[in-house]
């Protein structure tokens, strides 16, 4: 999949490299000299211009990607951007610092598909925001490992299927589960997997798209946008 992030500091920077560590195209657009510079000197593709206006976008790909996340510390630009990215048909994600208003909040959360605080989620969340869909990553364990959520899908080989018979890569196991209409917990070996269960796991980077088309069903194209 390919995504624009409209800046390029902490939290951007950041959700760029979760996002581009797992195969996925990232484009960033930023104002400020020092953080072009080091995004580029991190082998990001950088556009140099105000992410509010549609032809800077443009020249980021915007027509070419899949979503785009607002991300910079001014709201004002964050969802001008985001408006525009609803007219390319892209799924939008808008970053609201705390300190806004509830008011605030809801006026502008209906004009977009997600809406995320970086302050509570970091950039693990606004990667969850920009993705969507049934497979959530929880938290980076360490360079090669990742706890990941997954919600079990109709198209999934494993559904019907007990704890004990899901045979996941030697480098995964699953944590915990979850009923559909209930808190997650720990897993037990008769537990069976159904649409709409959950499960967590934890896996090393180079099997979550094996483990992504076991549980959820996810061809590999679409997991990875065929990268």
């Amino acid at each position: 999949m390919r995504f624009v992030i409209i800046g390029a500091g902490r939290v951007g920077l950041r959700t760029a490299r979760v996002l581009k560590g797992e195969g996925h195209e990232v484009a960033l657009v930023e104002l400020d000299r020092d953080r072009i510079d080091r995004a580029r000197g991190a082998g990001f593709e950088v556009v140099e211009g105000d992410g509010a206006r549609e032809e800077v976008l443009e020249e980021a790909g915007i027509a070419d990607s899949d979503a785009l996340g607002g991300l910079t510390g001014d709201l004002n630009v964050n969802f001008a951007a985001c408006s525009i990215a609803k007219h390319y048909g892209l799924r939008t994600v808008l970053r609201v610092d705390e300190d806004y208003r509830e008011e605030v909040y809801q006026k502008y959360a209906n004009e977009v598909d997600e809406v995320v605080y970086p302050e509570r989620l970091g950039a693990i969340g606004a990667k969850n925001a920009l993705l969507g869909g049934s497979v959530r990553a929880i938290a980076d364990i360490a360079q090669h490992l990742q706890v990941v959520l997954m919600t079990v899908s109709e198209e999934s080989p494993m559904r019907g299927y007990t704890i004990d018979e899901v045979a996941l890569p030697a480098s995964s196991r699953i944590l915990a589960f979850g009923k559909a209409d209930e808190p997650m917990g720990l897993p037990m070996p008769d537990h069976s997997l159904e649409t709409g269960d959950r499960i967590a796991v934890l896996a090393d980077f180079s099997v979550l798209d094996e483990v992504r088309q076991l549980v959820v069903g996810e061809e590999l194209s679409r997991a990875t946008g065929g990268a």
